[in-house]
């Protein structure tokens, strides 16, 4: 089998071979290049020790060299490069206390997590497959080296990226692999939120958002968000729904345009407070009145959980709370939304809402889908135009209502909160001159009270 390797990655190991070391690159980028995908980085693996490796080559950086790792600068892209090596014992689940450096490859390749991740290559030897990672490829198959009880104790984050895997790739964790996976699951607890949170996302932006169910599955999100759990044990007994919470979610998800990674964040937990609003009425309906409300509470947990930054959990929440607002025809109202969204979100929230409904039954489907175009349609127009939407798009600001008289308090806000209102209801209203008219009038109107 052969691998078409960069030219910089080729130059690499053809001077650690001409200077006496072995090397390949291994790992991942031998994985997706095997796959027919393009490779987001190239690692390579070699008999030279760190300073070996550092003297052969120009610009090096010692990112990780206590375990081995150096990382070559050519031009402006970096390649690490890593000795081989036989790890010690992990004692705080992720990293070895001790780092051996050894000759041969096999104990390099025996570390690894994953049998898929797991093959070197060159041009001179080809391809090296000693754990069966080609065949796994084959068979669609996420299979540990060895021991996968060893494998995830040495790194409890190698379970989540199992189920991270099997999601990118539509493979199945292979059954031993999965059983040591049920019985560790509850050792995540030593792996840090932002590690978590970063294997879980790649999950909802994969091909198969539908494995974010093998975190229930595997008990992984009893570990770090036991209401995914809930969602899934959640039906909905509606005529505008055809699956349970947790798999509406999913469908969501799946419906956002690839690249839209915020967006199916927001997908994701957009209808996360479900299972706490549900009511069942005489006639055996379910309802969530306030399920946003409460969304926006429990969504905020988990992110701030994960260390999730302000931005996202900011753009999350929103998307949670108004992706039910149905303004209809409405002009008024519909600003009145867009001011509350932001005209930067109006194109995400209309994506958001078309997925909704096309993750829902058939019942008013048409009906549901033709609002939503004319939404989108009053959106463009207000956008168009220009039309205030919050105090900051007022022709009149602070400054002036101080020149008027007016001190800064309550008063002023109550004042500017008035004219916006107004302006909602009128756009063309928006004129300096007649702000200040009206102003003159709310002024009168306060003293008189």
């Amino acid at each position: 089998m052969k691998i078409e390797l960069p030219l910089d990655v080729k130059n690499i190991i053809e001077i650690l071979e001409e200077n006496g070391h072995a090397a390949y690159a291994v790992g991942g980028c031998v994985r997706d290049s095997i796959l027919g995908q393009k490779p987001k980085d190239w690692d390579i693996t070699t008999s030279a020790k760190p300073e070996e490796v550092k003297a052969l080559f120009k610009k090096t950086i010692d990112t990780g060299i206590q375990h081995g790792t150096v990382t070559i600068m050519i031009g402006k892209n970096g390649y690490e490069v890593t000795t081989f090596r036989i790890d010690g014992e992990y004692l705080d689940g992720r990293h070895p206390e001790e780092v051996c450096f050894t000759e041969d490859l096999r104990e390099d390749l025996r570390r690894r997590d994953f049998t898929i991740n797991a093959m070197a290559y060159n041009e001179r030897e080809g391809l090296v497959d000693i754990f069966g990672g080609i065949e796994d490829l084959e068979r669609r198959l996420i299979r540990s080296v060895g021991n996968p009880r060893d494998r995830f104790g040495e790194d409890a984050l190698r379970m989540m990226r199992a189920v991270r895997f099997g999601a990118r790739f539509d493979f199945e964790i292979e059954e031993n692999t999965k059983n040591a996976i049920k019985e560790l699951a509850p050792t995540l607890e030593k792996v840090s939120a932002e590690r978590i949170r970063e294997e879980f996302v790649k999950t909802i932006y994969s091909k198969c958002p539908e494995r974010l169910v093998d975190y229930a599955l595997l008990g992984l999100s009893d570990v770090f968000m036991k209401e995914w759990n809930v969602c899934l044990k959640t039906e909905q007994n509606t005529p505008h729904h055809c699956y349970n919470v947790g798999r509406h979610i999913i469908e969501v998800v799946r419906a956002i345009p690839e690249g839209k990674e915020k967006l199916k964040l927001a997908a994701f937990f957009h209808d996360i407070g479900k299972p706490w609003s549900k009511t069942t009425d005489a006639n055996g309906r379910d309802h969530f009145k306030g399920h946003n409300e409460l969304g926006v509470e429990i969504a905020e947990d988990i992110m701030r959980r994960l260390k999730f930054d302000n931005n996202t959990i900011k753009f999350v929440t929103t998307m949670v709370k108004y992706h039910d607002a149905r303004p209809g025809k409405s002009e008024r109202a519909a600003r009145r939304l867009l001011g509350k969204i932001g005209k930067e979100n109006a194109v995400p929230f209309i994506s958001l809402q078309m997925a909704d409904i096309l993750a829902q039954s058939d019942y008013m489907r048409d009906e549901k889908l033709m609002n939503v175009f004319d939404l989108e349609e009053t959106f463009k127009t207000i956008i168009d135009r220009d039309d205030a939407l919050c105090v900051k798009d007022l022709k009149i600001n602070g400054g002036d209502l101080i020149a008027m008289g007016v001190q800064p308090g309550p008063a002023m806000g109550q004042i500017l909160s008035e004219l916006l209102e107004e302006v909602l209801k009128n756009p063309e209203l928006n004129d300096r001159s007649k702000l200040m008219e009206m102003t003159e009038r709310i002024l009168d109107r306060m003293r008189e009270d």
